[in-house]
C-alpha cells in the first residue's frame, strides 16, 4: 500500500511540477514592453522548459497510477513535496543571474510563495521581469498551491488534501467550483485594486504589482521604500482597503457578494477585529504622540492607521521611511499583530484570529468551571460565519496546543536572531515578520544577511506558511517509512 501511496504523490508531483514550468514562463510576457530585460530570457526559459518537460515525463510514466485517497499522513506528504518543489524550481532563474547564492534565492522564492514578502533584493535596481515573477509567487501563494492543485484531482480525494493544507470551509458544495470562486474574486479585487492605483497616480506595472502584493498579503514592492515611496495618502488609503480585503475570510466575501450580511456581523473574528482595532489604534496613536514621533494628530493617526493595518494583515507594507525609529511601544504592538495574524481562510499569515480566539475562550470556560458547580456540563459555542457552532473541548485543546508552540517557535527563532549580534526586540520583530508571514524588516534579514540567518527565517516562513503541523506530519510519515512502519 506504501508503494500505492508514494507512486501517487509522484503522479500529482507530476502535475505541479508542469505547472510551476508554466509559471516560469509567465514573465516573458513583458519583455515587448522592456526588451531591454531580454538578457535574462534563458533565466526563465530554461528552468520553464526543464520543468515542464520532467513533469510530462513523469506524468507519462505514471500515467497507469490508481487514484486513491491518500490517508496515514500521505497528504502531508504531498503537500510538503509541493512547496518544496516550486521554491527549489524557482530558485533557478535567481542563481542564474550570478548576483545571488543558493541561500539568497531560496530566501527570496520561500518568502515569495509563502507570501511574507521579506526581500534580499533591491527593488529599485532590480530588473522588472524580476519584480513580476516575484509578485507571480505572491499570486500563487496567496489563492494556495494546493487548491490549485486540487482541481485537477477527484473532488472526493482532492476535498482530504484541501483540509490537509489548513482549509476548513468550501464556500460550494464541489471543490472545484469552491476553487473558481476563489479566484474570481482573488482577481477581480487584483483587477479593482490596479485600477484605483493607476487613478492614484500609479504606472500600470507598479499598479498591477502593488496590486497582486496587497490582496495577497505579501508586501513584495516594486520599489526599496515601499508604499512611502509615493508620498500619497490616496495610495496608502487603497492599499490599507486592499490589505483588509486579503486578510478577510473567503466565505465572508463570497457572502457579501451574495448579499448576505449576517455572516460578516455575526462572525466571531469581525468582532474580535474589532475590538483589537480600537484598544491597538488607540494605544499605538498615544505612544506615538507622547514618544515625540510626530508633530500633528494628522499625521500620527495616518503612520497608526497604515502600520496596525499592514501588522495585523500580515502584508508588510511600509509608510515610513525608517521603522527603526518608532518608539519600543509602538513596535511592541506591532510585534503582538503580527502574531494575532488573520483571519482563518484568508491569504493572512499569523496565528490566526479564530486561533486566538479559541484559544481566549478555553481559558475563559476553565476558569468559569472552576467557579461553578462541577456537577453542571455546560455545553459552550462561538459564533463562525454567521452560524452558532458547539465549541468542543477536542477544538480547544488542539488549537491552544498550536498557540503553545506557535510562540515556542516564534522565542526560537528570536533568540537565533539576537545570537548574531541583534538587540532582542528587533530580533522578535524581525522573526515574528518571517514566523507570521509578514514582511516588514528592521534590516536583520537582507542581502548581506548571515546565512543562518537567512536559514533561520526560511524555516520560519516555511513554517508559518504551512501552519506547522503539516509539516510535523509529513516528517512523522517519512521517518516511519524510513524504519519500515506502517502506521
Amino acid at each position: 500500500m506504501k508503494r500505492k501511496y508514494y507512486r501517487l504523490i509522484f503522479y500529482y508531483l507530476s502535475i505541479f511540477i508542469m505547472m510551476i514550468g508554466v509559471l516560469q514562463l509567465m514573465p516573458l510576457i513583458i519583455l515587448p514592453f522592456y526588451p531591454q530585460e531580454s538578457v535574462y530570457l534563458r533565466c526563465f526559459l530554461v528552468p520553464g522548459i526543464a520543468a515542464l518537460a520532467v513533469g510530462a515525463l513523469l506524468r507519462y510514466l505514471l500515467r497507469d497510477t490508481e487514484i486513491i485517497k491518500l490517508d496515514k499522513h500521505y497528504d502531508a506528504v504531498l503537500i510538503v513535496s509541493i512547496w518544496l518543489s516550486a521554491i527549489l524550481i524557482s530558485m533557478v532563474p535567481w542563481m542564474m543571474t550570478g548576483q545571488y547564492n543558493f541561500s539568497q534565492a531560496a530566501f527570496e522564492m520561500t518568502s515569495g510563495y509563502s507570501t511574507t514578502g521579506l526581500s534580499v533584493v533591491d527593488s529599485d535596481s532590480c530588473p522588472r521581469i524580476f519584480l513580476f515573477f516575484r509578485n507571480i509567487t505572491l499570486l500563487v501563494g496567496g489563492v494556495g498551491l494546493v487548491l490549485i492543485l486540487t482541481c485537477a484531482m477527484n473532488d472526493r480525494y482532492g476535498l482530504n488534501l484541501y483540509n490537509a493544507d489548513g482549509h476548513s470551509d468550501r464556500l460550494l458544495p464541489n471543490l472545484a467550483k469552491t476553487a473558481r470562486v476563489i479566484f474570481a474574486i482573488y482577481i477581480g479585487y487584483i483587477i479593482l485594486g490596479s485600477v484605483a492605483y493607476m487613478l492614484a497616480g500609479m504606472s500600470f506595472f507598479d499598479a498591477f504589482n502593488t496590486a497582486i502584493a496587497a490582496i495577497s498579503t505579501g508586501g513584495f514592492s516594486t520599489r526599496t521604500e515601499s508604499i512611502y515611496a509615493y508620498h500619497s495618502l490616496a495610495v496608502e488609503i487603497i492599499t490599507i482597503v486592499l490589505m483588509m480585503l486579503g486578510q478577510t475570510n473567503f466565505f465572508i466575501h463570497y457572502s457579501l457578494i451574495k448579499g448576505r450580511t449576517r455572516p460578516l456581523r455575526k462572525h466571531c473574528e469581525t468582532r474580535f477585529f474589532i475590538f483589537v482595532a480600537v484598544v491597538f489604534l488607540f494605544l499605538m496613536n498615544y505612544n506615538l504622540m507622547k514618544s515625540g514621533y510626530t508633530a500633528s494628530l494628522g499625521e500620527s493617526l495616518r503612520v497608526t492607521a497604515f502600520h496596525f493595518a499592514t501588522s495585523i494583515t500580515t502584508t508588510g507594507f511600509v509608510g515610513v521611511r525608517d521603522m527603526s525609529v518608532f518608539p519600543s511601544g509602538f513596535a511592541t504592538a506591532m510585534i503582538i499583530l503580527m502574531l494575532i495574524g488573520g483571519d482563518l481562510e484568508s491569504t493572512g499569515g499569523g496565528i490566526k484570529q479564530y486561533r486566538v480566539i479559541v484559544a481566549l475562550k478555553g481559558i475563559y470556560h476553565s476558569i468559569r468551571d472552576l467557579l461553578v458547580n462541577r456537577k453542571i456540563v455546560k455545553t459552550n459555542y462561538i459564533w463562525r460565519i454567521g452560524k452558532k457552532a458547539e465549541l468542543t473541548d477536542e477544538e480547544v485543546s488542539s488549537t491552544t496546543s498550536y498557540v503553545l508552540f506557535y510562540i515556542l517557535l516564534f522565542f526560537l527563532g528570536s533568540f537565533i536572531f539576537a545570537m548574531f549580534g541583534n538587540n532582542l526586540q528587533d530580533s522578535m520583530f524581525e522573526f515574528a515578520s518571517a514566523l507570521s508571514t509578514v514582511g516588514l524588516s528592521l534590516g536583520i534579514t537582507g542581502y548581506n544577511a548571515h546565512p543562518v540567518i537567512l536559514w533561520t527565517g526560511i524555516v520560519g516562513m516555511f513554517f508559518g506558511r504551512l501552519e506547522i503541523m503539516v509539516i510535523f506530519r509529513a516528517l512523522l510519515r517519512g521517518l516511519k517509512d524510513i524504519q519500515g512502519r506502517e502506521n
